[in-house]
């Protein structure tokens, strides 16, 4: 037998029920708390997911509309299509010709669903002109044989590590080289990080499509966005003044020049490889001045 209480405070009355009765009071009280419980969590779950898919849609957007694949001097047509369809397949949509070969009919059937992407691809006689067009903030390199110690320009970050750190609120390239050369060592300088795919060494160069591809899953599985207030990474701009300051500081050292070109390289490779941000560049040119003018 059990006992319940009914009534106001000022007029409990105490009935004696079955245990049975008891029983299923209880349990109806549970169960209404229960459902009152996952309602709101229901609620609460709806809420923080249309939080990500308005956040993955901004996200998705960032990386369309500012990253830029380039690919110089192309010599299949093929190759044009498959990289249309890695980019396709990573939500990529920019494609950058320079001075391509005659885009035939394989381009198109190579690219599969992603043919739009190769009839909307703009065509620049060189990397320098793109660049100057469009106003990219950081230029990424891709080779497939990084440098030393001794090989400044070359060394590399993994797809990874590039993942990670891309802020995609800047203008991005990533420039992919020819099927048989690469790129250049002159246009290996124009960009501020080199990233590369660790390789087997006995077949260590990849179809571009591949790389592409890999790169691309990457950047694509590390864009969601972080509250980065006040950590946005610094602009084109804001790191060629740096620069320009340790130049003058280089330049008073009065070093030998292909020891000032190295220390610069080192100076441009340190800072781009630490994606430092728009504060960060603005407190070191405040130290980098003050040492200009201590020299003075």
């Amino acid at each position: 037998m059990g006992v319940i209480e009914v009534g106001d405070i000022k007029s409990k009355k105490k009935i004696i029920v079955d245990d049975d009765t008891a029983n299923i009071v209880k349990e109806k009280e549970v169960n209404e708390v229960k459902s009152t419980s996952k309602a709101k969590l229901k609620s609460k779950n709806k809420k923080s997911s249309t939080q990500e898919r308005i956040l993955l849609s901004k996200n998705h957007k960032r990386v369309e509309e500012n990253i830029f694949v380039v690919f110089v001097e192309c010599e299949s047509s093929g190759n044009v299509g498959f990289l249309a369809r890695a980019m396709a397949n990573f939500g990529l949509k920019n494609l950058i010709l320079i001075n391509p070969c005659e885009l035939k009919k394989e381009a198109y059937y190579q690219a599969m669903h992603a043919k739009n992407i190769v009839e909307t691809a703009k065509i620049f006689d060189t990397i320098e002109d793109f660049l100057k067009k469009e106003n990219v903030d950081f230029i990424v390199g891709s080779t497939g044989t990084p440098g030393g110690s001794y090989n400044l320009a070359r060394i590399p970050i993994k797809p990874e590590e590039l993942g990670k750190s891309m802020n995609l609120n800047n203008k991005i390239a990533i420039i992919f080289g020819r099927e048989g050369d690469g790129l250049y060592n002159h246009e290996i300088d124009l960009c501020d990080i080199i990233v590369s795919i660790p390789t087997n060494h006995s077949y260590p160069i990849m179809n571009i499509s591949h790389a592409a591809a890999i790169i691309f899953y990457e950047i694509f599985k590390n864009r969601n966005e972080f509250n980065a207030e006040g950590l946005e990474e610094a602009t084109a701009i804001e790191k060629k003044y740096l620069l320009e300051d340790m130049e003058k500081i280089v330049a008073i050292l009065d070093l030998p020049e292909h020891k000032q070109k190295t220390a610069l390289k080192s100076f441009k490779n340190i800072i781009n490889r630490a994606f430092i941000t728009g504060r960060e560049v603005h407190t070191l040119k405040g130290v980098l001045r003050r040492i200009i003018m201590n020299f003075k």
